[in-house]
Parts: structure tokens; C-alpha cells; sequence
């Protein structure tokens, strides 16, 4: 599936960086930006930013899953990053409603 239509990236190939990058490290923070990097590409329009999350919350909770990791530490990392990506959600929808209420 295409999720980028600015620099033509699946989700397939999302997915194997995101893989490749938890090989390298299997905890640390994976964002849509160090997604890019890896690929030479960067973000234009960042529209496609909130499926990419989607993506590396999935890939990752998968990742752990297949190789066994220790429950808890899966679970606590994964609900801190769910919890990130809701409060960025939030902070994303009152910026528009103030830029509403100043136009």
C-alpha cells in the first residue's frame, strides 16, 4: 500500500526499515523523521506522518512478539509510545482550533 505519495514509499518498504532499525537497537524511540533519514528521503508534505506512526507501533509490537521479548518492558514501551502519539493528536487538533478561533 502506498503511504507516501510525495516520495512514492510503501508500506512495505516503511516496514523493513523500521525492522532494520530494531535490529540495530530494539529499544530505542523510532520516529517518522529517523524512518526517513534512513531512507534518504525526508518529509514534504508530512501528511502520511500519523500512518507512519501507525506503522512503527505495529511493526514494533510485532517485532518484540516475534522474538519473545519480555512482556512488560513490551508493554510499557508500547504504551508510552501509544500515549505520545495520542498527546501529539491532541496538541495537533488544539493548535488548529486556536488558529480557528484567531482567522
Amino acid at each position: 500500500m502506498l503511504v507516501c505519495s510525495c516520495n512514492y514509499i510503501t508500506d512495505k518498504d516503511i516496514k523493513g526499515v523500521i525492522n532494520e532499525l530494531l535490529d540495530e537497537d530494539c529499544w530505542q524511540l523510532i520516529v517518522p523523521a529517523k524512518v526517513y533519514h534512513a531512507m534518504g528521503k525526508r518529509g514534504r508534505c508530512c501528511g502520511c506522518f500519523p500512518n507512519v506512526v501507525e506503522i512503527i507501533i505495529r511493526t514494533t509490537e510485532e517485532y518484540h512478539a516475534a522474538r519473545q521479548t519480555d512482556g512488560p518492558d513490551v508493554v510499557d514501551f508500547m504504551e508510552r509510545l501509544k500515549r505520545f502519539h495520542e498527546e501529539q493528536k491532541t496538541a495537533i487538533l488544539e493548535r488548529r482550533q486556536r488558529a480557528a478561533q484567531v482567522a
